[in-house]
């Protein structure tokens, strides 16, 4: 029987690759949208949405960069957990709605994995486990 402890280092550098790598690509597409984001933004009744486009930008590419090197991986995941948390509850509240029940269910998702990085941290590939 395999041992999956062993593989433990390399699953959280693997996982912390395809969260990053998430955030990265939509806060980028954010970033190059930025008209389309600040509309969104806007169409969520949210005040000041220029500020807010700017907030979540600099969030997920700063979450996904921390997190793709392993840096403060505890921190950073539960700050982008409540991130996302607050986005699934602001941007796809309406849950009648089956793509946007989808949507929601896929951030829950995200904030359990972004927790299990709270509880286990970035393992030993990551700047965290540098010494």
């Amino acid at each position: 029987m395999i041992n999956l402890q062993e593989h433990s280092d390399t699953a959280a550098l693997i996982g912390r690759l395809f969260l990053s790598a998430m955030f990265l690509l939509f806060g980028y597409g954010k970033l190059t949208g930025y008209a389309g984001t600040v509309a969104y933004m806007g169409s969520l009744g949210l005040p000041a949405p220029s500020l807010f486009s700017l907030l979540a930008i600099i969030i997920e590419i700063g979450g996904g960069l921390l997190i793709l090197i392993g840096y403060q991986t505890r921190l950073v995941s539960l700050g982008l957990a409540i991130y996302v948390l607050v986005s699934a509850f602001s941007g796809h509240s309406q849950l009648s709605d089956p793509n946007q029940f989808q949507h929601f269910m896929k951030n829950m998702a995200i904030v359990g994995g972004l927790l299990g990085f709270v509880a286990f941290g970035g393992g030993a590939y990551s700047l965290n486990a540098r010494k």
